[in-house]
């Protein structure tokens, strides 16, 4: 099967992968947008999760060709078979992910309904909490038709192997990634999920395109290119040559850029926040399924149709398009000027909805990143240069080292103006 992707040409997929996306599962996602409400600030974003996924799994192989070109592993069948596996785990990593937005998993049922039978397996303690989107993915991975599909078209591979690669918190006997006396599993969890993965390659282009910007333009073929494998203590980790360290740069100033102009753009946060608020209030008549079966059918297409059905007043502004709209906007402000703004509208009696959106360069800066998330940079001409740790050999972190917030005041239409006027004449 061959399909013709704008962003990566022409993509080959073999019989296995083939049967997996003609799968009703997998087909789910054709109604699942990447963007979720950023089609109503950039109208061109209407591209689905499903074309992202074949998109992932595409770099994925791309990116484990590159590292192991060359690389002699002891069992030629292990790296054929570690391969599939890294292509199946990015192809099947959204499988689970719910209609429109993070936001739906305000009204997922707690893991213990979902039944999942390998969070059962030693090792997998699970505390019963709401479901998020990852668990319905392993489900899906582990326990449906797509597991069947996997064991039929992959003799040699367990889909709780390719959920491991997920799920990096899954427990999994250390020989099924090793080959010789090296364990390969943390590497290739940093092909599917990491700060320079499969994924994030592909949304930031695809985003990009699909928006009509250039926030997302990267070096792609550049990193892929450097990409290579560092081992320690016999574990293989991610590894970027020295010389792309500079596109690496680039890499996470183009996703922080699509952050603060596209993810948090104030016509997607005001969407999921009046979605937050309808789905938590009480007489929210949508919930998500615990059953497989069902939960194929919660798509974006039918929510929306839901929320066309409904009166709560959240569910009517999402549903006739009349979003509460910004009164005030502020970047990185003292906290000060936001409670100002804020009782100022309270002591006019105007209705308003606060929200703060916040990022930061990179996960590097919180902390201190385990063995198995670390990526290393390694320098293929200077052999005396000793592999560091990727953020500690750029200064990208430190340039970019405080969060950038953005912190609104929406009101009403009715009371745009007005709200404006006092915020203007009172000086905030």
């Amino acid at each position: 099967m061959e399909i013709r992707d704008p962003i990566h040409g022409s993509i080959f997929l073999p019989e296995g992968e083939e049967a997996i996306i003609e799968s009703v599962e997998f087909q789910r996602l054709r109604e699942i947008k990447q963007l979720g409400f950023s089609e109503f600030s950039f109208p061109g974003a209407t591209h689905n999760r499903f074309l992202h996924s074949i998109g992932v799994s595409h770099i994925a192989g791309k990116i484990f060709d590159n590292i192991f070109k060359a690389y002699p592993f002891q069992k030629s069948s292990n790296k054929t078979r570690f391969r599939q596996i890294t292509k199946l785990a990015s192809l099947l990593h959204d499988t689970g992910h719910g209609p429109l937005s993070h936001t739906t998993e305000e009204v997922m049922p707690s893991v213990s309904e979902l039944k999942i039978a390998v969070y059962s397996e030693p090792g997998n303690f699970q505390i019963d909490r709401r479901a998020n989107h990852e668990d319905y993915t392993i489900k899906f991975v582990t326990d449906s038709n797509i597991a069947a599909l996997i064991k039929k078209h992959y003799s040699d591979i367990d889909p709780y192997h390719v959920a491991c690669l997920i799920d990096k918190n899954l427990y999994c006997d250390e020989s099924v990634f090793t080959d010789g006396k090296i364990n390969y599993r943390s590497l290739l969890s940093q092909i599917v999920s990491s700060e320079l993965d499969a994924d994030r390659m592909d949304y930031l282009e695809r985003d990009s395109y699909f928006c009509g910007i250039s926030y997302g333009n990267i070096d792609r073929d550049w990193l892929i290119q450097n990409l290579t494998i560092h081992i320690k203590d016999y574990k293989a980790n991610l590894a970027l040559n020295r010389r792309a360290l500079y596109a690496f740069d680039d890499f996470l100033i183009s996703r922080h850029h699509m952050h603060l102009m596209v993810y948090f753009h104030h016509k997607s946060v005001i969407y999921d926040e009046m979605l937050m608020r309808y789905l938590s209030s009480p007489d929210c008549q949508f919930v998500i399924p615990a059953k497989l079966e069902e939960y194929i059918s919660y798509t974006d297409y039918k929510l929306y149709e839901h929320l066309d059905t409904v009166n709560n007043p959240w569910a009517r502004r999402i549903a006739e398009r009349k979003p509460f709209r910004v009164a005030t906007e502020l970047h990185n402000q003292a906290p000060e000027r936001v409670s100002n703004a804020k009782e100022i509208l309270t002591t006019a009696d105007i209705d308003y909805i606060y929200t703060s959106s916040n990022i930061r360069l990179s996960k590097y800066h919180a902390t201190s990143s385990t063995e198995e998330s670390q990526i290393y940079v390694v320098d293929q001409y200077d052999k005396w240069d000793k592999p560091a740790p990727i953020n500690s050999a750029t200064e990208v972190f430190q340039k970019y080292e405080g969060a950038r917030t953005i912190d609104r005041v929406y009101v009403s239409p009715e009371h745009l103006e007005l709200a404006k006027k006092l915020l203007t004449e009172k000086k905030y």
